[in-house]
């Protein structure tokens, strides 16, 4: 029998944790004139020749990165530019991505952070959307963002890093001022208001574009601070898109609000990785699950267990590569979150308990405005009772994880996207009284007998197969164990005359894969109803930039063979494992012969 004590004492500590969390928030509030602007400043005076920026041999201080964003700040007021406006990103990692958006932010002008792999209709969609005033860009990015212009938003200038295409912004900056611009051209913005539009993945459709206040940007830095104690003294590692909340503000904003050094990569690589993080003496690392999947079943590195790494933070690290990434690469410690670009949901695991994405007492989730609801994943809205209002999730049963929106709480602040109906989607109203409203974060997860949460999938990627609900991360997770699969996309699909959705994996292999053993495999992992009907083998798979896998060609394509050039297998009802997918079988399978 459970230490009743235990449990207490368990909640207690947490209870502790949580008030120094809020604690260190507590300041943070909508409508003080404190921006991200004073705290960098405050920062940089501090010690202004520390090395802020590490990048491809070059090392940059605070106060040459505060200088480079001066230039900035006072080109883009020769350009016409003032308070309220938005200019568009398009640049790949660099400290130059961080002086546009540092000094756009000294005269009032929030900058969209465009996704640098768009091209075409995604990227004008993005561009357009914000209303950005004018395009600044770099490389292949400006090369896109010229061909995107000549098409549909000519009028629009594009100023180019490189001077290849638009206008030359590098001695157009040379030319202008390091001093600091008047705090007074940026004197009306506000902690809530919008400072990055940080666009969602687009993973189910073309993204939209989230509005990252002062407010959010600065209790993201907080959260670093929080998760791993970031000092001056750290070297953080980061690999991550700066266009991602991840990269860009835990990891990037985190280590310049704490005064310490950022050691950033153009693109993650794993083959340098190592390298990368003994050479320059990182004692952080910055991660999303992925990253460390990667690592982790990669050939071992000579450098790999000799590194001065202290922890890494994160999200999306999934328990079995958890498990086996401290123990490979002797990381003492692995602090995971879990919150969303522009939700005001946030979970902290402060103990590292594997696995978890934090800690939530049902009384503790009440005061601080968190709450796990049932949900329906057929309708994908959550359960009400007879009384109109939602229900709350009992043990190990998963649920929509949501906030409470407050225009006064900084915490529960609730900015949206730059469309207003993007917005509105995301709220839900009368959930436990009359007029309430609550963030739908489009997350599943579930609480455990030990109030620890655990992710469970996203909504729309949870379906029902035989009266069954299957969490794709779950069966993902299951196949990415099998020898010689590198990636499982898992997603659900219609079979005419079937009730709810089978399964099917989208996989990329290795040349050891061999698919004889797959079914035998997953069945001593997985109950019957969440084992794949379809296995889909892919040279590459689609995923966007922090590495989501994009689904929705997939669904529509299911098991058409005449969409389909990729080889597919089908686990055929009495054949005892997968086997060949073909016209003659899709025949039968759609004239009803299967009972499935």
């Amino acid at each position: 029998m459970a230490n009743p004590f235990s449990a207490i004492w368990r909640d207690l500590k947490f209870g502790f944790r949580l008030m120094r969390v809020l604690s260190l928030m507590s300041d943070l509030k909508p409508d003080d004139s404190r921006t991200l602007v004073d705290d960098f400043e405050e920062v940089i005076d501090t010690n202004p020749e520390k090395v802020a920026f590490i990048f491809e041999g070059r090392e940059i201080t605070y106060r040459e990165f505060d200088e480079c964003a001066n230039q900035i700040a006072a080109w883009g007021s020769s350009q016409g530019l003032s308070a309220g406006d938005v200019v568009a990103l398009n640049l790949e990692n660099s400290p130059e991505f961080v002086f546009v958006w540092y000094g756009l932010m000294k005269i009032g002008v929030a900058t969209a952070l465009i996704n640098t792999n768009l091209e075409g209709k995604g990227l004008y969609h993005c561009i357009s959307i914000v209303d950005a005033k004018l395009i600044i860009a770099g490389g292949e990015q400006a090369d896109r963002c010229k061909l995107c212009a000549s098409d549909s938003i000519a009028q629009l200038p594009l100023w180019d890093f490189d001077g290849v295409n638009g206008h030359d912004l590098a001695p157009a900056l040379a030319k202008e001022t390091t001093q600091r611009p008047s705090p007074k051209l940026r004197g009306q913005i506000l902690a809530k208001d919008t400072a990055l539009f940080i666009y969602t993945s687009g993973t189910t459709g073309l993204p939209k574009a989230a509005k990252i206040s002062h407010l959010k940007l600065r209790s993201v830095a907080r959260t670093a601070k929080v998760l791993v104690k970031i000092g001056s003294k750290d070297r953080v590692y980061n690999a991550l898109p700066l266009y991602h909340i991840t990269g860009g503000g835990l990891g990037l904003v985190g280590t310049l609000t704490a005064g310490a050094t950022m050691i950033l990569r153009r693109k993650f690589s794993v083959s340098e990785f190592w390298d990368d993080v003994v050479d320059y003496k990182a004692t952080l690392f910055v991660y999303i699950g992925e990253l460390c999947r990667y690592l982790e079943k990669a050939p071992d590195h000579p450098k790999q267990n000799k590194h001065q790494l202290r922890a890494g933070y994160g999200n999306g690290l999934r328990g079995e590569v958890w498990r086996s990434f401290i123990r490979r690469f002797k990381v003492p410690t692995m602090r995971e979150l879990y919150g969303s670009t522009e939700g005001n949901v946030v979970f902290l695991n402060l103990d590292g308990t594997i696995g978890s994405i934090g800690q939530m007492p049902p009384w503790i989730g009440t005061k601080i405005g968190m709450e796990i609801v049932k949900f329906d994943v057929v309708d994908e809205q959550p359960v009400r009772g007879m009384d109109g209002f939602c229900i709350r999730v009992d043990v190990d049963e998963a649920g929509e994880v949501i906030g409470k929106i407050s225009d006064e709480v900084g915490r529960q602040n609730f900015t949206g996207y730059h469309d207003k109906k993007a917005t509105e989607a995301k709220i839900l109203r009368n959930v436990f009284t009359k007029d309430d409203r609550w963030f739908r974060t489009g997350d599943l997860v579930r609480r455990d007998a030990n109030n620890y949460i655990y992710f469970v999938d996203r909504i729309g990627d949870t379906f029902r197969w035989k009266g069954e609900n299957v969490a794709t991360n779950e069966v993902s997770d299951a196949m990415s164990n099998y020898k010689g699969i590198e990636l499982a996309n898992v997603y659900g699909i219609k079979i005419h005359g079937a009730d709810g959705r089978a399964g099917m994996a989208a996989i990329t292999v290795q040349n050891d894969f061999s698919i004889a053993g797959l079914a035998d495999y997953l069945s001593d992992r997985l109950p019957a109803y969440a084992i794949p009907l379809f296995i889909r083998i892919q040279e590459k798979a689609e995923t966007t930039g922090t590495f989501k896998f994009r689904k929705v060609e997939l669904v529509k394509q299911a098991y058409d063979l005449s969409k389909i050039d990729d080889p597919i297998w089908f686990f055929e009802p009495g054949a005892g494992g997968y086997v060949e997918f073909d016209y003659t079988k899709q025949a039968m399978l759609e004239d009803g012969h299967y009972k499935l």
